[in-house]
């Protein structure tokens, strides 16, 4: 079901070997990797990475990806779908920018594109969601830029930094996703000067 490879303009996704599990070590217990991504308010211990890697990432539990810089192959992070449900056309999301110097690159946001392009037109689904905590405002504009909306909020759901936290409910539907492409297309066309409209404008004004 999943692509041995899928390539974007600066990541490329790739199936996870045994070989990317030290990285796991590494990103699963680090403390604010963590507190962004657990209910649980600590680091996962070792035997916990070891076997979220073996049935979440190798294992068939979902379809995982590994995030690599195109440019140097490195490993940043991980993405994958689960709770696939065929019937009904849906999935769970998930990503994960494990390298602290990869944050706010835009890496994530590719990630999910390229995820999104292989969910609604190699897998045939209707809907994507995920979950966010409210907190992780890096996280919830990235996903709003790929496309996704708010559906809902478990209010006040995890304790952090002293508080209480919501955790938002995002999702994106097929439809959305090709309507969103689309608008890309048309807009990186115009700024490439190939755009028809574009083309006749600048025919006029250089009458």
């Amino acid at each position: 079901m999943l692509p041995e490879r899928i390539e974007g303009e600066r990541v490329v996704l790739r199936r996870h070997t045994p070989s990317n599990l030290p990285a796991f070590y590494r990103w699963y217990a680090d403390a604010e990797i963590a507190r962004l991504n657990r209910h649980q308010s600590g680091p996962m211990r070792r035997d916990e990475i070891e076997r979220f890697f073996n049935a979440r990432i190798l294992g068939l539990e979902s379809l995982a990806l590994a995030i690599h810089v195109r440019e140097s192959d490195r490993l940043i992070g991980s993405c994958a779908f689960s709770q696939i449900d065929g019937d009904n056309g849906s999935a769970l999301y998930h990503i994960t920018i494990g390298e602290r110097d990869a944050w706010n690159q835009g890496y994530g946001t590719e990630a999910t594109d390229l995820m999104l392009g292989l969910a609604f037109d190699r897998l045939g689904l209707h809907r994507v969601t995920l979950s966010v905590f409210s907190f992780n405002e890096r996280a919830v504009a990235s996903y709003r830029k790929s496309g996704f909306v708010l559906e809902g909020t478990a209010r006040q759901a995890i304790w952090r930094d002293g508080r209480f936290w919501d955790e938002l409910i995002m999702g994106i539907l097929a439809d959305e996703w090709r309507t969103l492409r689309r608008a890309r297309e048309v807009g990186r066309r115009e700024d490439d000067g190939t755009s028809p409209a574009l083309a006749v404008g600048s025919a006029s004004s250089g009458a």
